[in-house]
């Protein structure tokens, strides 16, 4: 007769879970960053070489860092490289990790509460000062992303036009309280490949609406980005 079955013998534990391949790779980096003594102000080596230590791709490496520098253990600079901005303890980066995780949706959902009611606001009372300030948002990411950048700069500014044109003290008073949760999902999203010049598009869509005072097209432009920044594939 076949064996029968083995039964799972009651209180036995399990197998623990391993580790998120980000959580062990953003542990990697920290041991490294301790074991070459790197202080505050120090530049990482550059990501071709990391990787090639860590035996992980650059693809796999680039969310790592982005993960570090949502945290702000790290500083990333176009043109310089990753800096170290200081040394926390790895337990401190792993728990913060997953507390960013588990907040990402309620950012999601109240970015999609105020922006988008402030696209429409922004769309029936913006002024030509406004549009200005607009405009040279726009200008401003179009040229990071030129330079090679990821736009993040442009990006913050365009969000705070379009908050400004819309004249309400108390919904930028909300705003403003949560833009540190706000720059997070900033950080993720523009790391992504092809994710500036996306952006940069729903924006010039939002503007549009809001020039030509289209309330409804410009709250439904707004959506449509907010949809879209949150769509991010790191961390997982």
């Amino acid at each position: 007769m076949p064996d029968s079955p083995e039964l799972p013998v009651p209180g036995a534990l399990g197998r623990l879970a391993r580790p998120r391949l980000y959580e062990q790779l953003v542990e990697q980096l920290l041991r490294h960053i301790e074991s070459t003594k790197l202080g505050p102000g120090d530049l990482l080596p550059a990501e071709r070489e990391l990787a090639e230590r860590l035996g992980v791709s650059r693809a796999t490496l680039a969310q790592a860092l982005v993960a570090l520098e949502v945290l702000g253990v790290i500083d990333v600079q176009h043109g310089t490289g990753a800096v170290l901005r200081h040394r926390p303890s790895v337990a401190a980066v792993i728990k913060g990790l997953r507390e960013h995780q588990s907040r990402l949706p309620d950012i999601v959902e109240a970015r999609s509460t105020l922006e988008v009611r402030l696209a429409a606001l922004a769309a029936e009372r913006r002024t030509e000062l406004d549009l200005s300030a607009i405009d040279a948002a726009l200008a401003t990411m179009q040229a990071e992303i030129d330079d090679g950048d990821r736009g993040a700069h442009g990006d913050e500014i365009f969000h705070q036009s379009v908050t400004n044109a819309a004249h309400s003290p108390v919904m930028a008073q909300l705003m403003a309280f949560i833009g540190e949760m706000v720059l997070e999902t900033r950080l993720e999203s523009l790391a992504q490949p092809g994710r500036p010049e996306q952006s940069l598009e729903s924006h010039r869509a939002i503007a549009a609406a809001i020039r030509q005072q289209d309330a409804p097209a410009a709250a439904e432009a707004m959506q449509k980005h907010i949809e879209l920044v949150s769509d991010v594939a790191l961390l997982k």
